[in-house]
């Protein structure tokens, strides 16, 4: 999923929340209401695309779920608002930019060092280092894509492979095959380097993993 598509989205969960303003009508009390169902229904709607977008823990998520525990006018107004706020968050680019700083700095950080093993003569768990980074990096682009990284197996939740990752990212377009398959290769390198199959690659390979891995990661940010 593009950002166009949850932009979209957003959209229309501000028009939902305009729809339920406009029936606001005078409760008798001193404070003007609006109709209960509509706005149990926009209020699920948003905590929902609140939920897949940034996640429970994040304060738009506690702030709209306590501005709009019942269906007073103010609270109809309050969530409206709290949605039209985030769609702008996402259209300025500010929630994938945030995150993409933070976990590009970690991954350096990562990958720098799988290069200072290799130079010290430690190919494979320099492998193995610059293998997890890229699984990671594939965890967090479907995050950004809004790919679910985890399935449901026998009433369990199970994190979804990384070759399963890399050929959903490839469907939704947020990469090409060519990268699909040098992924794959990439994937096949680190696979062998952590089942001690240490004579099927060679430090040189490990050396390309390194600076191809790193050239993805700026060319396709999270």
């Amino acid at each position: 999923m593009k950002l166009d598509v949850i932009v979209a989205r957003a959209d229309e969960l501000i028009v939902m929340g305009q729809q339920v303003v406009a029936t606001r009508r005078s409760s008798g009390y001193g404070s003007d209401v609006v109709e209960s169902a509509p706005m149990k229904g926009f209020r699920a709607a948003v905590l929902s695309f609140i939920d897949r977008v940034y996640g429970r823990d994040h304060p738009h998520f506690s702030e709209f779920e306590v501005s709009t525990n019942d269906s007073w006018f103010y609270n109809a107004e309050h969530g409206l608002a709290i949605v039209k706020s985030i769609r702008d968050e996402i259209a300025g680019g500010w929630l994938f930019t945030i995150r993409g700083l933070i976990a590009a700095e970690v991954f350096a950080n990562f990958l720098e060092m799988a290069e200072h093993l290799l130079e010290s003569g430690y190919k494979d768990p320099a492998a193995v280092m610059a293998g997890s980074v890229l699984e990671e990096h594939l965890r967090q682009l479907c995050k950004k894509n809004a790919i679910p990284i985890g399935e449901q197996k026998n009433d369990k939740q199970l994190p979804k492979k990384a070759d399963r990752l890399n050929a959903e990212l490839t469907a939704s377009t947020a990469y090409s095959k060519l990268d699909q398959k040098q992924i794959t290769a990439w994937l096949d390198l680190r696979k062998n380097a952590a089942h001690g199959n240490y004579s099927a690659y060679t430090a040189e390979q490990v050396a390309q993993l390194l600076v191809g891995v790193t050239n993805f990661m700026v060319r396709i940010p999270a």
